[in-house]
């Protein structure tokens, strides 16, 4: 029964510590939401650069920078369905880090403006 116990509370102890993802347009500035944002670009960082090797302390600094200031950029979007959309499609294929959803928004919200012409 102890064993059960232990376990059930490992598991959920596992589940509550991963850091979920924040989405941007949602982001009201609290304390516990910049905590909570730090915590998922901290944890992402380190799991996209482990898998390619590249998980020295340099390249995690610079690139939890980058996804810290994209996604203090993302806060400020003014198309909530592209964004939503852009989440979306890049989070259902694991690419889930603000500096990417950033650098799609931004590309897709430039190609929806300009209209073909002669």
């Amino acid at each position: 029964m102890n064993r059960v116990i232990f376990i059930l509370a490992t598991s959920l102890f596992g589940i509550a510590s991963a850091a979920e993802f924040i989405h941007p347009g949602d982001f009201t500035g609290s304390q516990t939401e910049k905590d909570a944002v730090v915590a998922y670009i901290v944890e992402q960082t380190k799991l996209q650069y482990s898998a390619i090797g590249m998980d020295d302390p340099m390249t995690l600094r610079m690139m939890e920078k980058e996804n810290l200031v994209s996604f203090q950029q993302l806060t400020t979007a003014t198309n909530r369905p592209l964004l939503d959309s852009v989440i979306k499609q890049y989070c259902a294929i694991g690419m889930c880090d603000y500096q990417t959803i950033n650098m799609m928004y931004n590309e897709q919200n430039r190609a929806a403006s300009p209209s073909l012409s002669w």
